[in-house]
């Protein structure tokens, strides 16, 4: 019970003011022992409502002991800057290139012709009636028996082939394997 007692003491009693940030929350930081060992507590008081998300990048480092000294107030100011000149930065690549893509559209529309029609070119080749392409029979003598068999089986497996659907999946040995090469 007494160890209880220590330590609400503790949490009231030494409880350091580390500094505050743009919305108004205030952090601290309490020196205790723990199993013999001092540790440092670190927490934030928040102003209004408890919102974490509200929290800034460099006092979450501070809170999560990434950071040993808290941020100081020059320090927050300078990167508040820094953060607003790359937003600006961003804004301006973005109407740039918003820019770059109207001339480009203008461009393509007036003085460049339109793509070939593959649509004419796909019609020339002759297709059955589920829309399979038409292979040409090779000069295998149709007359012997033997060669009518191997020309059915070749025919037999040319369709199951076209059937069968493909996957996306990659296929191979660890062999040929080279990274960033498989597209799905």
């Amino acid at each position: 019970m007494s160890r209880l007692w220590a330590r609400l003491f503790a949490l009231f009693s030494s409880k350091t003011f580390s500094g505050v940030d743009k919305l108004g929350n205030r952090y601290y930081a309490r020196h205790e022992e723990l199993d013999g060992v001092m540790k440092e507590k670190r927490w934030v008081e928040f102003k209004g409502e408890h919102e974490p998300t509200s929290i800034p990048v460099e006092w979450i480092c501070w809170l999560n002991g990434q950071r040993k000294r808290a941020p100081t107030p020059e320090e927050m100011a300078e990167l508040e800057a820094r953060r607003e000149r790359v937003r600006l930065s961003v804004a301006l690549l973005k109407k740039e290139e918003e820019e770059q893509k109207a001339k480009e559209g203008k461009a393509t529309n007036i003085g460049k012709a339109a793509g070939p029609d593959l649509k004419s070119f796909i019609r020339q080749f002759p297709s059955d009636s589920e829309g399979n392409k038409i292979e040409a029979s090779d000069s295998t003598d149709v007359t012997s028996d033997k060669g009518s068999k191997e020309y059915q089986s070749k025919k037999d497996a040319a369709s199951y082939i076209r059937k069968e659907p493909r996957s996306s999946e990659p296929t191979g040995t660890g062999e040929s394997f080279r990274p960033g090469t498989w597209q799905p």
